[in-house]
Order: C-alpha cells, then sequence, then structure tokens
C-alpha cells in the first residue's frame, strides 16, 4: 500500500502556488486538501491556474488552516516568520518558500533584509537545497527553500569548493539572468510584456539579497549582479572564478562529475555537440533538472561557469518537493518526474 501525505499549500494563487499545487496534483504520494488565497476564497483553482482547471478544490481562506502532514507556504516575505507558529501547529513538517528562514543569524536578516521577527527558530530551520544539505532533511519539521539566483549559482560553483579547486578567498564574480515570473504574479510595471520584451536590464547590480545566500552556503564572498532578460521561466547564471593554483579541464571534470554524478537532478552539459553545448534554461523550462558546464580560459586564468534552472521549479517549487520528498522519507523523484520540452517558446 502506498503511504500518502495530506499538503496543504498556503498562498496557492501565486505563480510558485500554482507550480506547487501543479506539482502535488501529479504526486503519488501527496494529496493536496487545501489551498489557500485571501483574494480568491471560494474560487475554484482552476480558475486561477488553468492548466489545473481538472483540480477539484477551492481556495479556502488561509486563516482556516487544516491539519495535514505537511504545509507550504508561499507567502511574501515577512508572513510566513509571523504565521509560522500557526503553520507549525497545523502541520509536522512545514516548507517555506520565502526567504524568512534561509539565512542562519539575525545579524544576516539585520544586514540584508529588514530584521527577524523569530531569530530564535532560524538554527531549526534546514536549507532545502538536497545537493547541498541532504544529509541533513530527513525528518525535518522546517525547511526553508532556497531563492532561485542562489540555487543557480549555488549549484554552478559547489563542485569547485567540493574539489578543493577553491578554498574561500578567490575572486568570484556572479551574473544571473532571469525571467518575469520570477518577480512573482504581482510584479508590477517592470515584469509586465510591454516593457520586458526585448530588453537585458540590470535590476540589481550590486547589493541583491540573494548574494547574502550564495556566501552563507559557500562560505565565500562573492561579487552579485542580476539583469531581467525576455524570458518569463528561467535563471542562468554565468560566473567568473580566478583560482590561485592552475586548474586543468580534466580537474574540472573530476570535480563536476565528483559532485553530481549521482545526483538525479543535475546534467553536466559543457561544450558538447549540437546547439545547446552549454547550460540553457530553454532546454530545462517546466523540469527540476539543473545544467551546470563550466569553460577554462587558460590566458586570463580564469573558470567560466555555467549554470540554468528553471526559476519556478530548480529554483522554487521544484526544489520544495525534492526537499519534502528526502524529509518524508520518500523516493526523491517523487512527483518531479517531468522531463522538459523541446522545443518551446518563450521559456
Amino acid at each position: 500500500m502506498t503511504e500518502s501525505y495530506a499538503a496543504s499549500v498556503v498562498g496557492a494563487s501565486g505563480f510558485t502556488g500554482g507550480e506547487l499545487l501543479r506539482l502535488l496534483y501529479g504526486h503519488p504520494n501527496v494529496d493536496v486538501v487545501q489551498a489557500t488565497s485571501r483574494s480568491y476564497e471560494n474560487k475554484t483553482v482552476g480558475s486561477v491556474h488553468p492548466n489545473l482547471r481538472g483540480m477539484d478544490l477551492r481556495f479556502s481562506d488561509p486563516d482556516d488552516l487544516e491539519s495535514v502532514d505537511v504545509l507550504f507556504a508561499c507567502t511574501p516575505h515577512g508572513v510566513s516568520m509571523e504565521r509560522i507558529d500557526s503553520f507549525r501547529e497545523a502541520a509536522g513538517t512545514v516548507v517555506d518558500l520565502s526567504a524568512d528562514f534561509r539565512l542562519d543569524t539575525e545579524a544576516e536578516y539585520d544586514e540584508w533584509y529588514d530584521g527577524h521577527d523569530r531569530p530564535e527558530l532560524l538554527a531549526d530551520a534546514e536549507y532545502a537545497l538536497p545537493e547541498l544539505n541532504r544529509e541533513n532533511l530527513p525528518g525535518a519539521e522546517l525547511i526553508a527553500s532556497g531563492g532561485c539566483n542562489a540555487t543557480a549559482a549555488i549549484l554552478g560553483l559547489k563542485p569547485l569548493f567540493d574539489a578543493d579547486v577553491l578554498s574561500g578567498g578567490e575572486r568570484i564574480v556572479v551574473d544571473v539572468k532571469v525571467g518575469s515570473s520570477e518577480g512573482g504574479a504581482g510584479g508590477g510595471e517592470a515584469s509586465s510584456h510591454p516593457e520586458r520584451s526585448g530588453v537585458v536590464r540590470p535590476y540589481a547590480p550590486t547589493g541583491h539579497r540573494h548574494e547574502a545566500e550564495i556566501e552563507a552556503f559557500l562560505g565565500t564572498g562573492v561579487s552579485f549582479s542580476a539583469h531581467a532578460v525576455d524570458m518569463t521561466r528561467g535563471a542562468s547564471a554565468t560566473c567568473h572564478v580566478y583560482p590561485d593554483d592552475p586548474v586543468s579541464t580534466g580537474d574540472l571534470w573530476t570535480a563536476y562529475r565528483g559532485s553530481y554524478a549521482e545526483e538525479p537532478f543535475v546534467r553536466i552539459v559543457s561544450g558538447g555537440s549540437g546547439v545547446y553545448r552549454y547550460p540553457e534554461p530553454k532546454a530545462v523550462a517546466g523540469s527540476n533538472h539543473a545544467e551546470v558546464g563550466f569553460e577554462l580560459d587558460p590566458r586570463n586564468g580564469r573558470i567560466v561557469v555555467f549554470s540554468a534552472i528553471d526559476n519556478m521549479m530548480k529554483g522554487s517549487a521544484g526544489q520544495a518537493v525534492h526537499a519534502a520528498n528526502v524529509a518524508l522519507g520518500l523516493e526523491e523523484t517523487a512527483g518531479l518526474e517531468f522531463a522538459g520540452l523541446h522545443p518551446v517558446g518563450a521559456p
């Protein structure tokens, strides 16, 4: 008999909430019993997410939480820390997709955000990215899903630290291009099609909050910039790394295979044949896969690292489901087997 877990999605009318509902709707071990939205209370899920018209569920008031096994919170920053007691009372496992529990210390939230209302809980939270934190996820009761930009950068750079190609202190420059869905369903004028179309727009040349996340989990400083580009889904990170000691292409292959050969959702794509020779958001659109790759520039002593994810999936909802699978002792790939589409239009 297949074990089944009851789940709720708080803030289910947004883009991330819709992706979570889509994944959980097809999950063999999860039964979605509640989806909350203040704006769309009593309306069907399919009226907001047309791809889910077959889902027999209506939005309910987020103040009336049902008792479930796992609760996914897709709320704006600041909401989860305010409501965390009610979330934990409703569910044995809480997966928060906001930034409220991603960082380790109150001082980091003072520096990068606007403080934290429940700093005593930060030590209880486990970072959701299984490739980084798998050993701490089984049985976790509070899980913090990573930011999409940080996820792309961390996945690209992590093998270099695992293999001691980098030790910390080296110069690292991270440039991320992201799609409009990162701004959410209420992203505003900058995310609207007329303003987004055709652009490569720097929107966070310095000081992006995900920089703190990258530094916290890689243990070193990075110089981070982000650009808004004309795509709906996707995050593409290009990282320029300057190691202290010479590195060969063979060293890099050893490092990346050592980190990811057994990972179900990471593909190494580095200079092969065909059109998609390096990691490309279009190639992973709709899937929980990440692509990582690299190129060596011996003339300048530089490693160029590439990483591509669907920001709504590996950078958000897919990562949350993957982490929940590990926490609950389920098959890691459950509900996440979709391989993506090709060809597609705007990803």
